[in-house]
């Protein structure tokens, strides 16, 4: 049965080859928006491995004041702090979470090494975001003391420096003590890969890091954003600020995520409405074009369920020719590591695609296959 549906495909190659390439750029175009999926899926169900509920980024510009800058961020955090509202504060880079900014450098342990996002921040930063440290402890302001700069490691960078060993005091690139390990820690959304993340104590003296977390009590609303803004501007003149809610910047990042998504979702249901509306046509007009040949099956026995199997025969092995081409583009992917995403995720990709495709053709195919299935012996040999 299959070397004789090999036969007829193979026949008609030149009326089924648009129809290949259909099926194959219906399939990349598949591959490509099930990685994303699968990618974004995985990621989402890894712990964000902080709060970003009821925290604010204060965002602190100086302008053109020139004038002991650090000595001013430090009395406004204090005077943030003093708020009944205020739960925590912390001073921190640019980077805070769910911003557009990054910061990332490489660091080493003996032969191992590591590129890591780097977060400057001071003691009230797990704090502020509720942070667990699941190995040692937080650094504080007194451990700035000494030869090195205080760190904590998220695991990921734990584990690919360390691999299984205790990272608790060693020396990093000969400038970073570790004082402790936190869980993941998913800077820019849910959506994130889990990177390697490195945070370092601030140095209090620096004038470069003018940035705030806050976290507020519940229930904290836009009036006493407006009370603390005018208050830190009564503070230092000419300076601006600006708030930022970590729940909308997490959203809109949530949406620079998804929009490939749904760009390659568009195209893909293009694509896909293009190779069932040919599906369609090729068996509407195979059925036309072979009613003698059904005739002459049925007279000599065939029942309708052999005639209708046998169509959808046909167009399964239509699209295992065009998944076959497809296949060998796809396993490039895991292959050769492309954008070093793990080979699993593709796989999954690659399985996933091939089941929409399988489906796509059945469904395309039942409704001309019984029709087929439906003509009678005498009337289609009579026709002939």
């Amino acid at each position: 049965m299959i070397r004789h549906l090999l036969k007829l495909i193979w026949n008609k190659k030149k009326a089924h080859a648009l129809l290949l390439v259909e099926i194959w750029a219906a399939f990349m175009v598949l591959f490509g928006l099930t990685s994303l999926i699968v990618i974004n899926v995985r990621n989402y169900n890894q712990p964000l491995g902080f709060e970003y509920e009821n925290a604010w980024a204060v965002l602190l510009n100086n302008n053109q004041d020139t004038t002991q800058v650090a000595e001013k961020i430090q009395r406004i955090l204090d005077r943030v702090e003093a708020f009944p509202e205020v739960e925590a504060a912390t001073r921190m880079s640019g980077n805070f979470p769910f911003s557009a900014n990054t910061s990332n450098n490489r660091i080493d342990y003996g032969k191992r090494k590591t590129l890591a996002d780097f977060f400057t921040t001071d003691e009230n930063f797990a704090k502020t975001l509720n942070i667990p440290v699941v190995a040692g402890r937080w650094f504080r302001n007194a451990d700035s003391v000494g030869k090195y700069t205080p760190i904590v490691l998220n695991r990921k960078a734990k584990d690919e420096l360390f691999g299984d060993e205790n990272p608790l005091g060693r020396v990093l690139s000969d400038r970073y003590k570790v004082f402790g390990v936190v869980n993941t820690f998913k800077s820019k959304g849910e959506y994130m890969s889990d990177n390697p993340a490195v945070f370092e104590l601030m140095d209090a003296k620096s004038a470069w890091h003018s940035t705030l977390l806050i976290r507020v009590k519940p229930g904290t609303d836009a009036a006493f954003e407006a009370k603390m803004v005018k208050a830190v501007t009564t503070m230092v003149d000419d300076w601006s600020v600006e708030v930022n809610y970590l729940t909308d910047s997490r959203k809109n990042r949530h949406n620079l995520t998804l929009v490939p998504v749904i760009i390659f979702g568009i195209v893909s249901s293009f694509l896909l409405i293009n190779v069932a509306l040919g599906l369609f046509g090729v068996l509407n007009l195979s059925i036309a074009r072979r009613r003698g040949e059904i005739g002459l099956r049925r007279a000599l026995g065939a029942t309708g369920s052999g005639i209708s199997s046998q169509f959808i025969g046909e167009i399964w092995v239509l699209a295992t020719f065009g998944l076959l081409i497809g296949f060998l583009f796809a396993l490039q992917f895991p292959l050769m590591n492309v954008f070093d995403v793990e080979a699993g995720i593709y796989l999954t990709a690659i399985a996933l695609s091939t089941v929409v495709i399988y489906g796509l053709v059945t469904a395309c195919a039942l409704f001309p296959s019984r029709q087929a299935a439906l003509i009678q012996p005498a009337v289609a040999l009579h026709e002939e």
